[in-house]
């Protein structure tokens, strides 16, 4: 008979071991390697490049260039970095099905697909919390800087409102692509030969703070620090539904902030966060984390793959032992 061109991994493996087919051999992990790496550098440029050409035959302004931006629009440059972030999605999902044999959707989770509900029940913990966490931090700033900390100029709410709808319809898939990266497609690469799941946890980890640059010694701590709590519970929960939400309501949250405050121009990104923000997130992380894995046996979340991942039982299933 002839083999299924995809292959999934033997039921009860874990979110790390989805890559373990019985068709990775050396050819194919070096393709897969090779297509995530440079697609992840080819297709952000070729989304940018396409943007930067509309822009020129709209007739619009370019950022100067002694700058990291492109176009002279903040709203337009920040929506064009976000959306070319968000190609990591379909290279990942492509490289997994074109060199591992194995079913795209088993990034997203045991199941072979992302679990919608349990997406929903992380958000509604995700967010609040993060909500609370800028607000102490915001708080603290004001505390030791005065209003200085909270200085800004609200763009009017016609700009306001605009800038929310773009931003926060693109952030949903940037934070998930770089889940799907950093979370899923590493920690699954290595741990389809190595059996313990820390190897591509840390090295996700660190590369993940690499990727946002290097700016402040805090900024870089707290991402690094973050990514290890989000790496564990990646695979204690078997998915990437719980790092999805708490990295969707960061953005979007932080982003509104920008946004209300008019400082869109100059918006860094959390390799900037002061010292201030690294102590608030070494308890909101694990916190966040120790809270989700709780919920997560609560509702039987299942952190192992069943014999057929694409068509299993609903999220709320009980888990297998």
């Amino acid at each position: 008979m002839r083999q299924p061109r995809t292959e999934a991994a033997p039921g009860g493996s874990a979110y790390h071991e989805q890559a373990r087919n019985g068709r990775q051999k050396t050819p194919q992990r070096v393709g897969e390697f090779l297509l995530v790496f440079v697609g992840n550098l080819a297709a952000p440029l070729l989304v940018i490049a396409f943007g930067a050409l509309v822009w020129y035959v709209l007739g619009l302004d370019f950022a100067p260039g002694d700058g990291d931006r492109i176009l002279a629009d903040p709203l337009a440059d920040e929506a064009l970095a976000l959306l070319s972030i968000a190609t990591g999605i379909p290279v990942v999902m492509l490289a997994v099905r074109w060199c591992g044999s194995r079913p795209a959707g088993t990034v997203a989770s045991v199941l072979g697909r992302l679990r919608w509900g349990w997406l929903a029940r992380c958000s509604a913990v995700a967010f609040p919390l993060i909500v609370l966490q800028m607000g102490g931090l915001a708080l603290w700033g004001y505390l030791t800087d005065g209003e200085e900390s909270l200085a800004g100029d609200f763009p009017g709410w016609s700009e306001f409102a605009l800038g929310l709808v773009v931003l926060w319809a693109l952030i949903p898939f940037q934070a998930a692509a770089e889940e799907f990266v950093f979370r899923g497609w590493i920690t699954q690469f290595f741990g389809g030969f190595l059996k313990s799941p820390w190897t591509g946890i840390v090295l996700a980890s660190a590369l993940f703070a690499v990727a946002h640059g290097f700016g402040e010694v805090s900024g870089f701590a707290l991402l690094f620090y973050s990514a290890l709590w989000w790496g564990w519970l990646t695979v204690r929960t078997g998915g990437l539904e719980a790092a999805i939400a708490v990295h969707v309501a960061n953005n979007v949250t932080a982003y509104g902030i920008t946004v209300a405050l008019g400082q869109l121009a100059e918006s860094g990104n959390a390799a900037d966060a002061p010292w201030e923000a690294l102590v608030l997130e070494l308890v909101a992380a694990p916190a966040y984390c120790l809270l989700i894995a709780r919920l997560a046996t609560t509702h039987g979340v299942r952190r192992l793959s069943t014999a057929e991942p694409v068509a299993a039982a609903r999220a709320d299933q009980p888990a297998a032992a």
